[in-house]
């Protein structure tokens, strides 16, 4: 798997990283977690299909399971791409609000 696979489903997937980025979840803190800091509803549904994408990209992995929850952590690579694409988002953020400020005076 390559990055531009996993950037097909980016959203997702980079919100799904950034909330593992502080500690360990499994899908159904994961969901909420994200509801919390992004506003975003993923669905009722555990977002396994993306966490099996991020763990096939050696992005996260899957911890033993704790009674029925498999929980997920992010792994040193994941961190690294995550960093990547939170730097890259926010430069992108920041000249297009620069762009914008200058449209509107």
């Amino acid at each position: 798997m390559t990055s531009d696979s996993i950037r097909g489903s980016s959203d997702r997937s980079i919100l799904i990283l950034t909330s593992l980025a502080d500690w360990p979840k499994h899908g159904y803190a994961l969901i909420k977690d994200i509801e919390g800091f992004a506003g975003v509803k993923l669905g009722a549904c555990p977002p396994y299909s993306a966490l099996a994408k991020l763990e096939q990209a050696g992005l996260v992995e899957a911890l033993p399971p704790e009674e029925r929850r498999r929980p997920y952590r992010i792994t040193a690579t994941g961190r690294e791409y995550l960093y990547l694409r939170l730097t890259e988002s926010a430069r992108i953020a920041e000249v297009g609000l620069r762009r914008i400020a200058v449209a509107l005076s």
